[in-house]
Order: C-alpha cells, then structure tokens, then sequence
C-alpha cells in the first residue's frame, strides 16, 4: 500500500534528471535495495542540500507510491565521510564498492549485515585505507553475506582436503590437483589470502603479493558470476 516511510540508507548512485531533480540508488537496513526521486534536488537552494550523492549516510523519509521509483521526503545526515570524498583513490574504491552492491544485492528484501558490512568499509575509507586487499575482503564478505559464499576448507567437487592448489568458479570453491582441470592455479598464498579475508575483519586483512591478489580477484568474481550471475568491475586499476 502506498506510504510513508523512513529508513537509514547508504547513497549507492545519484544521477541527473530533468532540469533539476536526482534519481538515487540506495541501500537501507529495512527496505534493501531502493530507487528514488529527489524533486529539485538540484537546485542551489535545495533542503537536500549535497546530502544525496554518493557514499552519504542518511536517515531518510520516503513516499512509496504505485510508481516505480519512491519519493524523497526529507533527508538528514548521519555521516558524511568528508576526508572519504577529499581522497581520490578512497573516492575510487568507494565508488567500486557501492556498485558492487548495487550489482549483487537488488532484492527489496533487508539484509542488516550487507549495509552494515558496507558502513564498516567506507569508515574504513575515511580513515585512510584503501589498500587494494581490503578491496577484495570486502567483496568477499559481501558475496559472504549475500548467500553466495566460496568452499574454502575442502575440494568443492570432490571433498578432499589435501592438495587444494586450484579453483573452480562452477564448483564452488577450491579444488584439489585431481580436479583442478576445470578451474585455474590458485597458489597456497592465494589461498591463504581468501581464507584470512572471510575470518578476520576488514581493516585487519593481512598483505599478500600481486599475482596472489590477482589470483584471490579472479576467484571472487568467477563465484558471482557463475552462482550469482553478475560481474564486478575490477577492485582497482592498480
């Protein structure tokens, strides 16, 4: 039934509409994924002010019509992450993080942990790391969180648990040297990096070298794009 609502949210994407309105993409802890409008959102003297771009949280009062896209009533900021948007490549990795959400998670349906997961991060950002392995941990939490998490423990086709030295994006997981004829080479530091990323938190994620980064990238996004059927842009143009 149409309504008001609010809701805490995380701006994914804001764009350009009309003369003077926004259409923005959003994550909220009780609604999931949400689109909106934001009328005159783009003029100079606007009541949103620039709280509707990217990566600001909200606490915000929608209208839920028979339309597609609800409509922004009133907004209010919780944080704004302001050295987060004075850093290019925090901008950058925010930008990359927020679209890897808007890629994975387009369900109405909340999901506490994947918006709370995403604040984790760009707090992380504000305070300055933006190291490409927290990049990818935080890929791997969220595809963790989205349902569609990797076999890290055993052989994902066959259960053996020795000789894991492959990955297989269809299987599900790592594979051992028998079975690793369907996915590629994932060396023990590779290895290593994935399983320490889902275990420790974000900003405690040990270092590891290019080709096992590399290697760790290349298993996120076989995982989403064959059981979740989507495709991260890369974690860095590093």
């Amino acid at each position: 039934m149409p309504g008001t609502f609010k809701t805490e949210a995380v701006v994914l994407r804001s764009i350009r509409y009309g003369e003077a309105d926004r259409i923005i993409h959003l994550y909220t802890t009780t609604r999931g994924r949400v689109n909106a409008i934001a009328k005159g959102a783009r003029r100079p003297k606007s009541r949103f002010g620039g709280r509707l771009e990217p990566f600001f949280r909200c606490e915000l009062v929608l209208y839920e019509g028979r339309g597609e896209l609800c409509t922004v009533n009133a907004a209010s900021t919780l944080d704004g992450y302001p050295a987060l948007r004075a850093d290019g490549a925090a901008i950058d990795a925010a930008a990359r993080a927020c679209d890897a959400v808007l890629r994975l998670l387009d369900s109405a349906e909340p999901n506490l942990l994947a918006y709370n997961l995403l604040c984790r991060y760009l707090a992380l950002l504000e305070a300055g790391e933006e190291r490409l392995e927290a990049a990818l941990a935080f890929r791997l939490k969220l595809i963790l969180v989205a349902g569609f998490a990797p076999e890290l423990a055993a052989c994902a086709r066959c259960g053996e648990r020795q000789d894991l030295s492959g990955f297989s994006g269809a299987a599900g997981g790592v594979v051992c040297g028998s079975c690793e004829a369907e996915g590629f080479s994932l060396s023990a530091e590779a290895h290593r990096f994935l399983v320490g990323a889902i275990g420790n938190p974000i900003a405690d994620v040990g270092g590891a070298s290019a080709s096992a980064l590399r290697q760790a990238e290349r298993a996120i996004n076989e995982i989403v794009e064959h059981h979740a059927q989507v495709r991260f842009r890369r974690a860095s143009r590093r």
